[in-house]
């Protein structure tokens, strides 16, 4: 497992204050809607339908010449929030095509999505309550629609934060024709067999609650013949790649971390090639391994 290290500091926030802070932090975000609002590149709210399920999408556009490769992108436990929003726009800064879903579509007061709940607090109890099995059929429906699109170039990879990183794993032993996945400090499903993706992990050192994951996820992708690649960020904490975007932000060794991995996305996403398969897998197994992930804030076996 690969250490990215950070200047030393003088303070760091504890953990548990860390994470008592996170809803606040999550939520006071003007200074992403601002930066959103700022970009020149083309976004566009679409609407996807599975079956009786209806969903909406930000899906925003690099401005390049040829056609380019899709991130899917899943987001936090906080909704698609305006960080969320903030971060697919960035992602197309660097030439992909984005599909971030609101996987809360639908689930809001009078059936709106995550800008519709009254509280963080709200949001973070609906994500948490979202049924597994429609969570992947909502990721399928973003990724066709990504791979659809005329200036995709067919490649696809899913790109998650926090519960989403824990739902990004789940989505690489569920679909066979990713061409890569980007955990952000979440969880592997039970079972990694069916994962035919490349898997890259992003950790903060002080995270120990996921960070303690890491060896056993490390062992089960090695046992079944898979390819996973974590780097820890040393001395950063859980949500840095939020956190280290936060102009409020007092931890360095987040802001250093945050760069650091930006960076290894970007460059692993220009590096990536065709999908090993482009056969779909069967819905039944990679429900019951994604019904056994945990959520971002759930405990860890």
């Amino acid at each position: 497992m690969k250490m990215a290290s950070a200047r030393p500091l003088s303070f760091l926030f504890s953990l548990p204050l860390a994470l008592a802070l996170l809803p606040v932090a999550a939520h006071a975000q003007d200074w992403a809607k601002a930066r959103l609002e700022a970009s020149p590149r083309h976004r566009e709210y679409v609407t996807l339908q599975h079956g009786s399920r209806t969903l909406q999408a930000l899906v925003v556009y690099p401005e390049v010449k040829d056609k380019a490769s899709v991130v899917v992108l899943i987001h936090e436990i906080f909704g698609l929030s305006d960080w969320a929003k903030e971060m697919a726009d960035e992602l197309a800064g660097e030439g992909f095509i984005v599909v971030a879903p609101d996987l809360l579509s639908g689930y809001g007061p009078g059936g709106g999505g995550s800008d519709a709940f009254p509280s963080q607090d709200d949001r973070v109890k609906a994500v948490s309550g979202l049924d597994p099995a429609g969570v992947l059929a909502d990721l399928d429906a973003a990724a066709d629609y990504g791979k659809k699109l005329p200036a995709a170039n067919g490649r696809i990879a899913v790109a998650g934060f926090c519960w989403g990183g824990s739902k990004s794993f789940a989505f690489a032993a569920h679909r066979r024709d990713l061409s890569a996945a980007f955990v952000f400090y979440g969880t592997a499903p039970a079972d990694v067999t069916p994962v035919v993706a490349p898997v890259y992990g992003f950790y903060a050192g002080n995270d120990s609650r996921v960070g303690a994951t890491i060896p056993a996820t490390t062992d089960a992708m090695k046992a079944a013949g898979k390819f996973y690649d974590p780097t820890t960020y040393d001395g950063a904490g859980h949500g840095f790649m939020r956190a280290g975007e936060d102009p409020g932000n007092t931890v360095a060794a987040n802001k250093t971390a945050r760069d650091q991995a930006f960076a290894r996305l970007v460059n692993l996403l220009h590096e990536m090639g065709p999908a090993k398969s482009a056969a779909a897998s069967k819905p039944s197994s990679a429900e019951n391994a994604s019904a056994s992930t945990p959520a971002c804030h759930d405990p860890v076996r």
